[in-house]
């Protein structure tokens, strides 16, 4: 289920969720909508969309988890532990060689909640997609299917390559040159559709240049991200 706040600083939007919804913090994911810093005439805002887990919330909303890959992880035994690990691995291994792909299936770290899956093969770029779409298909189906053996609360991430980090790299540079275009032209620049993720890194990169505002528009998961020129009041 989604739920909007707005507060001062994203901070305070997130601690009203917090309270309003009586969730901690790490069982829900965050989207910035909308960001507006103070000025003469206008307090400063940021309004944020939740998106919660519940029965019906399967993964979808963890396309691109990126960061997490810059956290400190334990080093984690590749080989499966216990069924769920084994059955999980044997799901993903199997769906990916019936696409016509082989493929090695490990497990690259492991936190509560969250168990991260390595895919080493070949045929890499294949697995990835453009823009990490067929990954992205592949992360939700393994989700799925970590509901359906009884772990819901499981967030399962899969990656290869260092792709997550790559895009991330990627859009992070992208933030920043589209700043730059938007400051010299004074015009507005509208972004290709992004997930929530996605655009969340776009709005929180560019968040402190004081001269440029962002804000997503759209419909339906995949918006855009419009940056904005707004000078220096």
């Amino acid at each position: 289920m989604t739920y909007e706040f707005e507060g001062k600083t994203e901070k305070e939007a997130i601690e009203m969720a917090v309270n309003e919804l009586g969730l901690e913090r790490d069982q829900f994911d965050v989207e910035i909508l909308e960001t507006q810093k103070n000025s003469i005439f206008k307090k400063g805002y940021v309004k944020i969309r939740v998106h919660t887990l519940d029965d019906n919330d399967n993964g979808s909303n963890w396309g691109n988890e990126a960061s997490e890959e810059k956290h400190s992880r334990l080093v984690a035994d590749p080989l499966p532990q216990g069924e769920f690990e084994q059955k999980l691995i044997e799901f993903i291994k199997t769906v990916v060689e019936k696409m016509g792909y082989d493929v090695k299936v490990e497990v690259s770290y492991r936190e509560e909640k969250k168990l991260g899956i390595r895919l080493d093969s070949s045929y890499s770029s294949i697995l990835i997609g453009r823009k990490g779409k067929n990954l992205d298909a592949l992360q939700l189906l393994a989700n799925i299917y970590a509901g359906r053996l009884g772990h819901e609360e499981v967030r399962v991430i899969l990656d290869t390559e260092n792709y997550r980090i790559r895009r991330e790299e990627t859009l992070v540079r992208l933030a920043y040159t589209t700043a730059d275009k938007v400051r010299q032209s004074h015009n507005s620049i509208l972004l290709e559709p992004m997930n929530p993720f996605e655009r969340r890194l776009i709005h929180t990169t560019l968040n402190d240049i004081p001269d440029v505002e962002t804000k997503s528009e759209g419909e339906g998961v995949f918006k855009q991200v419009r940056v904005l020129y707004k000078g220096i009041r």
